[in-house]
């Protein structure tokens, strides 16, 4: 294995501790697609560019609750939940990855973003590619754990390859799956996983003029090495990074890592050294969100995540806010990051006014 030595542990955590204060206030917005909609989680200030996160199959959003915050250092950062995942509406009719790629067009269209980064993981990988065949205006695509191998291409090696992946996931990453899936649906998910598994993504690469970066975690068996540099060859421009420890749901566990392997490929900071090459990278700032929580932070998490699977069972996008941002808040506490007060409070008296600090 010609693989590059493993490059130093990242810390994007650092760099936004440098701003005043931190963004905790998510905003939950719908747009209508298709006789149903998409449902946009939203962090940040408007900025030069934004950052669009797509979710893989069955999916929430709050997959990239971890890597969110880490991104909006040019813009906002906008995840996206897909009709038939988090709770949202079903498609009516027929349903395929270019369906939800035009749902993810509309969106584009309704915010006004100008250039966006995409970026998807697991299915999101190919609806985010087939939009940025679509627009040749995209400039930056970033995919984490890209599917499927073109050489296991069946629902039997695929689940096999999942299952393998799962036992070098972290509980939390099992969590949210297990409580995804149940809301998802088995009718909905078996309906979408046939249209995922026969998806030609390669062939879709091949009309992409993005400047591409792929990421794949070490142990993920659904996205085996042999596979990403046999994709990465078909795009015009693509850079490959390998996350020690990492397996499916690497941007969750390892957020860290993949946040500044992101953030470095937009600003143009990546060496490429061909797609032959591998580079690793390891994260060894990340721990559970858990064990780097104080008692109150880690109830607010807990809360947070109950009160959110509340929110999208009775589809109620103001209690998703509240959770959403609880969660940021949370978190920003864990990688001692300043928050307003006033803000602080608000989200805080929201979710578990329990929790709020005694004065």
């Amino acid at each position: 294995m010609n693989d590059d030595h493993t490059a130093a542990t990242p810390d994007p955590a650092s760099d936004l501790a440098q701003a005043e204060n931190a963004d905790v206030t998510v905003e939950v917005d719908r747009v209508a697609v298709d006789g149903t909609y998409v449902r946009v989680s939203s962090i940040g200030e408007p900025g030069e560019r934004a950052f669009l996160l797509v979710a893989g199959l069955g999916i929430a959003a709050t997959y990239y609750e971890r890597l969110a915050p880490h991104l909006n250092e040019n813009g906002p950062v906008h995840a996206l939940d897909l009709p038939g995942f988090a709770g949202v509406p079903r498609f009516r009719g027929r349903v395929s990855i270019e369906r939800y790629a035009d749902a993810v067009e509309k969106v584009i269209d309704d915010l006004g973003l100008v250039d966006p980064v995409l970026v998807g993981h697991s299915m999101g990988t190919q609806v985010v590619t087939e939009v940025a065949a679509r627009r040749p205006e995209i400039s930056d695509l970033v995919l984490i754990s890209p599917v499927v191998d073109s050489h296991a291409r069946t629902v039997r090696q695929s689940a096999f390859r999942f299952l393998r992946s799962t036992l070098h996931e972290p509980a939390a990453v099992r969590w949210h799956g297990i409580t995804a899936y149940a809301l998802c649906g088995w009718h909905w998910f078996s309906k979408v996983l046939p249209r995922m598994i026969a998806f030609p993504i390669e062939e879709r690469a091949a009309h992409v003029q993005a400047r591409t970066l792929i990421v794949r975690g070490e142990y993920d068996a659904m996205v085996p090495r042999d596979w990403v540099r046999r994709l990465a060859r078909v795009f015009p421009y693509a850079v490959l990074r390998e996350v020690v420890d990492g397996a499916h749901s690497v941007m969750h566990a390892q957020a860290d890592a993949v946040a500044r392997l992101a953030v470095d490929h937009v600003a143009g900071r990546l060496p490429d050294r061909g797609v032959s090459s591998l580079q690793r990278v390891r994260d060894d700032s990340t721990a559970s969100d858990l064990s780097r929580l104080g008692p109150r932070e880690a109830w607010l998490l807990v809360k947070s995540r109950f009160v959110e699977l509340f929110g999208m069972a009775k589809n109620d996008d103001d209690t998703l806010e509240a959770a959403k941002s609880a969660h940021a808040v949370a978190m920003a506490d864990g990688d001692e990051l300043p928050v307003d007060p006033e803000d602080r409070r608000k989200v805080v008296d929201a979710v578990a006014p329990e929790a709020r600090e005694a004065n």
